[in-house]
């Protein structure tokens, strides 16, 4: 059934990115491993997942080591507190959820120790729901700037998430407009800033993200099925 599911998300990843005149393999699919047990994570690595992400940080470390003769990337997607930092940079290859400066700050402070430039992703509350981690829109230009001084960290992105609609449309001024910050962002030509990555899009959304210019998509469900 995984491998079944698998196939039928990166079906529907060609289809949506060919109908709108992008190239799927600039489309990249990040399986949400959280809750999923280790087994299982494993069976999607052999069906072919190349990208896995996690939101807490022991239960990753868990299956980082478990399965550290893959050769995957691991994603860091969750809400993240800055005494998790040390830990984050030493598993991670890429972390979605920056979205403030002493956070940013810690973290190229553990980036610095391991001598490594540590990839992240500025997360935009870009509908402003106080219920939702994220810089504001409106704050995340300066955000970049601070955080483009940091000599450990490298901006490869912005991530978001949008409110949640039955009708994956609803969604699309939420991502359209997470698109035209980034093409804001990069025509500012900010030093050690690539707007390279967009991640946006899950289970019930993500075809309308490919629409509106990610490059990351985060899909849980649809693969591994409901959690328990």
């Amino acid at each position: 059934m995984l491998k079944k599911n698998l196939a039928g998300i990166k079906q529907r990843i060609q289809n949506t990115a060919h109908g709108c005149g992008r190239d799927p393999n600039d489309v990249k699919l990040v399986a949400v491993s959280k809750t999923v047990e280790t087994e299982r994570v494993q069976q999607a690595i052999e069906a072919g997942v190349t990208i896995l992400g996690e939101n807490y940080v022991q239960e990753a470390r868990d299956k980082i080591t478990a399965l550290s003769r893959y050769p995957v990337s691991w994603h860091f997607i969750g809400h993240l507190q800055s005494n998790k930092s040390k830990y984050v940079v030493r598993l991670f290859d890429l972390i979605h959820s920056v979205d403030r400066l002493k956070l940013a700050q810690e973290l190229n402070k553990q980036a610095r120790k391991l001598d490594k430039i540590q990839n992240i992703l500025i997360q935009v509350n870009i509908s402003g729901e106080a219920a939702k981690s994220g810089i504001a829109e409106a704050a995340a230009i300066d955000l970049v700037k601070e955080i483009s001084a940091l000599e450990h960290l490298s901006i490869q992105g912005l991530m978001t998430m949008p409110p949640y609609f039955n009708e994956p449309e609803k969604v699309k001024p939420y991502f359209a407009a997470l698109q035209k910050l980034s093409d804001l962002i990069r025509s500012l030509n900010i030093v050690n800033v690539n707007m390279q990555e967009l991640s946006m899009g899950m289970t019930g959304d993500f075809e309308v993200a490919i629409e509106n210019g990610a490059t990351l998509i985060r899909i849980g469900t649809a693969i591994f099925g409901e959690r328990l």
